[in-house]
């Protein structure tokens, strides 16, 4: 499994196609995902991408944090998976 990055303060209107171009300077790009707003279905501005090779993966991030992509000075870094809150079951609220 590659490296996960955080790009967050995108334009609202780029696309995964325009970020998957940008990254894959760097690397092979194993995905792209951009966050949607589930009320509005609009990009909320960041998204994360999946890079095969974690050495192209920390090469991109040192080249693409700050660099601008269509008229937004992005913020990249590694992406870290949020911890899980405990699911309780009924029995555990007796």
């Amino acid at each position: 499994m590659g490296k996960k990055i955080y790009v967050g303060n995108m334009n609202f209107k780029t696309s995964e196609a325009a970020l998957k171009d940008a990254f894959e300077e760097f690397g092979e790009v194993a995905s792209v995902k951009l966050v949607i707003d589930h009320l509005t279905g609009r990009p909320k501005g960041f998204g994360f991408i999946e890079m095969v090779n974690d050495d192209d993966a920390m090469n991109a991030i040192n080249a693409m944090n700050g660099k601008e992509l269509d008229g937004r000075q992005l913020k990249v870094n590694e992406a870290h998976d949020k911890p899980r809150k405990p699911r309780f079951s009924r029995d555990d609220d007796r």
